[in-house]
């Protein structure tokens, strides 16, 4: 993933957030929002509940590869903030992948 792929500020998460399209399952929750870019954006979030700054970088790096792996999912012109639920604590790798892309084959028969 590229750094101008990124969402970095509170403010854009915070208004993506408020302003996108939800959708989630048991192990993530992603808001999605149409915007003026030309490629894809995405903005991760995991919270402190799930382990120690160690732990949530990996799974960080984890999800960062995933959607590297998978670039035909995602339109361009589209904002992406995926947070991870507790219930990854659990999860091996091919469950975590298994289960974002269904959510986004959901997201994308909406």
């Amino acid at each position: 993933m590229k750094k101008y792929e990124i969402v970095k500020t509170h403010e854009e998460f915070n208004e993506i957030i408020q302003t996108g399209e939800k959708i989630k399952n048991s192990f993530y929750n992603i808001y999605i929002r149409k915007s003026n870019f030309k490629f894809p954006r995405f903005g991760i979030a995991i919270g402190k509940k799930l382990g120690n700054a160690v732990y949530r970088n990996k799974r960080k790096r984890q999800l960062r590869n995933i959607l590297t792996t998978q670039r035909n999912l995602f339109q361009n012109g589209h904002d992406y903030i995926i947070i991870m639920k507790e219930k990854t604590k659990e999860a091996t790798y091919q469950q975590l992948e298994e289960m974002l892309l269904s959510l986004f084959e959901k997201g994308k028969r909406k």
